[in-house]
C-alpha cells in the first residue's frame, strides 16, 4: 500500500523558501514523482501559498509556482466533499485554528493521510488529540 500525504502551505513555503525543513518536503515531491508515495494538497492550502508569494514576490513569481504544483505530481483537490467538510468543521470548532489548516486536516484525516506540516503553533494540540497522523518537517 502507498503512503499517502497531505501538504499543508507552511510546508510548501518552507521548500520554496529554502527555509529549515524543506529537505524532507523536497523528498516527499520526489517520492510522488516517483509513484512512491500520494501526495495531495487542497486548493485552499494552495492559496495560501499563492497569496504568500504574490505579496512578498511578485504576481508573475506566484503564477509560475501555482503552475508548477498544477504540474507537478501533487493532486490538488479542487472540492470539499461532504466528510472533509464536516471533518474539518469539527476541527475548526475544538481548536478554533485557521479555516484553511482545518481544511487540510479534514482531508488528512478522511484520506487516512498523514499532514506534512511545520505548524506547531496550532496543530500540536491537534495531534496530541486527535487520530490524525503527523509528518513534522521541523
Amino acid at each position: 500500500m502507498v503512503d499517502k500525504y497531505v501538504l499543508d502551505a507552511c510546508a510548501l513555503l518552507s521548500f520554496l523558501y529554502n527555509e529549515p525543513g524543506c529537505d524532507i518536503v523536497q523528498k516527499k515531491l520526489a517520492q510522488a514523482d516517483d509513484a512512491e508515495i500520494n501526495l495531495y494538497m487542497h486548493k485552499l492550502n494552495l492559496l495560501e501559498v499563492y497569496y504568500d508569494i504574490r505579496r512578498s514576490k511578485s504576481v508573475e513569481i506566484a503564477e509560475d509556482y501555482y503552475n508548477r504544483v498544477l504540474e507537478s505530481s501533487t493532486v490538488v483537490v479542487d472540492s470539499i466533499s461532504d466528510a472533509v467538510f464536516r471533518e474539518a468543521g469539527r476541527l475548526k470548532t475544538l481548536y478554533r485554528m485557521s479555516l484553511a489548516d482545518a481544511v487540510a486536516l479534514g482531508l488528512a484525516s478522511v484520506l487516512g493521510a498523514s499532514i506534512l506540516t511545520a505548524d506547531h503553533h496550532e496543530l500540536d494540540v491537534v495531534e496530541q488529540n486527535e487520530d490524525i497522523m503527523f509528518t513534522w518537517i521541523r
